[in-house]
């Protein structure tokens, strides 16, 4: 059997991490992206044996985007890239706003445009997008952060319509709060645990193994978005 080939963007972070070493675990070759954190994406790749390669590009950069992925061509896509820059509405200003939704959402068109394009010749594929209870709920402070996790979940559902006649699956997932860099200074911990009806924070490797089993083993669910909150958001 050919190797199987798995793209995920954003893959230097905590769930990127987690998501890369899960699809590697069960046999895939991994591209790995990054935007400047090279040293991380070099130790990520030694991590997994060198059974893969890294990718660089900016996700605001279209160009650099369908520069580097024209000719890629893989099963399994995850669109994990994302940034928050938090702050309530009235305060937020126009970079914060812009850098968000370009990274969070327009980027993730731009890479899913072109590794589709293979897919749909293909006739086969997985497209999943990572999301957040944000998109879901909203939160306090992420007006730019919801609003783009949002655009991934309704994305994904309209995506999942126009391609599943190609075969490609389209799923997304809603991650509640993980373990990860992303919430190292939030404040009022304690409290936060007290929302979720597990009594804590979920793990990297939780959301990976999500991320696995919808992109891979969940062969018949398409335009679905799985909530992986514990229960915070129902």
């Amino acid at each position: 059997m050919e190797n199987k080939k798995v793209l995920v963007t954003g893959a230097t972070g905590s769930i990127g991490q987690a998501i890369v070493k899960e699809y590697s675990k069960n046999g895939y070759y991994v591209y790995i992206h990054y935007n400047s954190n090279k040293d991380k994406a070099q130790e990520l790749l030694k991590d997994i044996n060198s059974n893969g390669e890294l990718i660089s590009f900016n996700m605001q950069d279209k160009n650099s985007i369908r520069e580097v992925l024209e000719n890629l061509d893989v099963e399994v896509l995850v669109n994990n890239a994302g940034i928050i820059k938090d702050n309530l509405f009235f305060f937020m200003n126009d970079d914060e706003w812009e850098d968000v939704i370009n990274t969070n959402l327009t980027g993730l068109f731009y890479v899913t445009k072109v590794i589709s394009k293979n897919m749909m010749m293909n006739k086969r594929g997985s497209i999943v997008n990572v999301a957040s209870i944000s998109g879901i709920s909203g939160n306090s402070g992420q007006a730019n952060y919801s609003a783009s996790k949002g655009g991934v979940i309704a994305f994904t559902k309209t995506l999942s319509i126009e391609l599943g006649r190609y075969n490609i699956r389209v799923n997304a997932l809603a991650p509640g709060i993980i373990e990860s860099e992303m919430i190292e200074n939030i404040p009022n911990v304690k409290e936060l645990k007290k929302a979720i009806p597990l009594k804590r924070f979920g793990k990297a490797q939780e959301v990976a193994k999500c991320a696995y089993f919808i992109g891979v083993d969940a062969t018949y669910v398409s335009g679905e978005v799985l909530n992986i909150s514990g229960a915070m958001v129902r």
